[in-house]
Parts: C-alpha cells; structure tokens; sequence
C-alpha cells in the first residue's frame, strides 16, 4: 500500500529539510512542490530524500497542492497527506490520519488544531471561525478548523475531484475540497492536534483578511448556484443528520451540465 505525502513549499529553504526528514520516517513517498520559490527550498528539500516537482513560477497553494496530488496519483498512491512546510505540523502525528483512514477509509481525514487554540494570533482565530462557519454550511456538515493543511485524502475522492479554478488557485482550493466532500457525502472526518504557532518564524503566506474573503466569495457563490442550500446550513449546525455515502452527488459535471 502506497501513501504519500505531498507538502507545498514556498521559499521554505529553512525548514524544509526538517519537515521532510521527519516525513520520510513516516512515510517512504514524500513528494514536495516547490511554487517558483526564490530560495534553495528545491536543493534542501531534495537532499532530505523528497521527490521535488518544481513550479516555473509561484501559482498559488492549491495549484501546488493540485500537481503534487497528480504525481502522487501517477505514482499509484491510495490516500494522499498533505502537510504544510513551515513546521506548524508536526509529521510525527501522520499515525493519527493512518488510525482514522481504518476507521473511514472513504472520506478525507482533517488534522484540526483543537489543543492549546490559544497560541495562535486572536486576528487569525477569528478568521478561521469565520471561514469554519461559511465553508460548514457549504459542506453540509461540521467541520473545526477548515484552514488546516495537514489532512488526508482518499485517493478514489481526489479521482472524482475538480481541481482549483481560476482566480482561486491559492488557500481557497482546500476549502473547495472540503465542499466537493460535502457534496460526495464523503463528509471529513477529524482528528485533533496541537496548535503550533512560531513567532519567530517566518511570516505566515495566509493573509486573514485576504485570504478569508477569497474563501467566502467561493463559498458565497457556491451557496448562491444552491439556492442557499439550508440542508446544508442545518446539518452544519447539528440540526439535521447527516445524509449516508451511497447517496452521491457527482462532483463532476456531466457535458452541458452546470454544478
């Protein structure tokens, strides 16, 4: 069985090599995308043993995530760990996803960042909830911290994925995913990890403000093109149940079809 680790790297010559080292132990397949960065991110990152697949410019996190999935796919992976580069993960936490896959191996598994919350920035804590809420409600079901890039995805859900749009190739793609979930009724399950914030690292490439309304004008359309989906609003605040697996809903859409 084949499980690789896909992490975006973006001018993160300064961890790189750690986190993937520390990746490698878990896993023998660690694939790193480097978005055009401007610094040795590619050379460390390859001497610590990854598979680098380089972007001739930056293009954004999604895109990064997008062609490292693909190359993990084309390498015969069965679930896909994708994890930041900036050391806010801990790779040594890789077995709590591999314990959940054994549980539900058909949904995407979501490492939140549920103890010690009170380390990160309030202003970032706020954004989060924010995106928490909007991107719940389009997903049709709960889901705690949605910002969080440490996450396993079946390889059978990224099969019947869309990749990022345009204009929306940067932090909001991984809201997109949580969303297709939703809608595949492969609702992510979530385990819980510690909050890691280094205030001496670099600063982070999320902007909340930014970054955050980006999310919410994809969520906002999506909920728009659904009639404000209320199922969806209800079943993310608990109020309805969720609705089983077998009753999908096709993430792709048939020729002449709109989503």
């Amino acid at each position: 069985m084949t499980i690789a680790v896909v992490i975006p790297a973006y001018n993160e010559a300064a961890t790189i090599a750690d986190i993937v080292r520390r990746a490698r132990r878990q896993m023998d397949l660690v694939i790193v995308v480097d978005d055009g960065s401007r610094d040795a991110t590619a050379a460390h990152a390859e001497a610590a043993g990854a598979v680098v697949v380089r972007q001739p410019t930056n293009q954004g996190k999604g895109a990064s995530l997008w062609r490292g999935m693909q190359t993990a796919l084309a390498q015969g992976a069965e679930a896909i760990i994708t994890l930041d580069a900036d050391g806010q993960h801990q790779p040594e936490d890789i077995p709590k996803l591999l314990d959940a896959r054994r549980r539900w191996p058909d949904c995407p598994i979501l490492a939140a960042r549920l103890t010690c919350r009170e380390a990160a920035p309030p202003l970032r804590r706020f954004a989060n909830g924010m995106a928490d809420f909007w991107v719940s409600w389009a997903a049709g079901c709960p889901i705690p911290d949605t910002q969080s890039g440490f996450r396993l995805y079946p390889a059978e859900f990224l099969r019947r994925a869309t990749g990022p749009e345009r204009g929306r190739r940067g932090f909001a793609f991984e809201s997109a995913l949580l969303m297709q979930a939703g809608r595949q009724r492969r609702y992510p399950k979530v385990v819980a990890i510690e909050t890691i914030y280094h205030p001496q690292g670099r600063p982070s490439h999320y902007r909340p403000w930014r970054d955050t309304l980006r999310i919410v004008d994809l969520v906002a359309w999506s909920l728009l093109r659904r009639g404000l989906y209320p199922l969806g609003l209800l079943r993310s605040l608990r109020l309805l149940p969720l609705p089983g697996l077998g009753d999908e809903i096709p993430l792709k859409p048939r020729d002449g079809e709109k989503t």
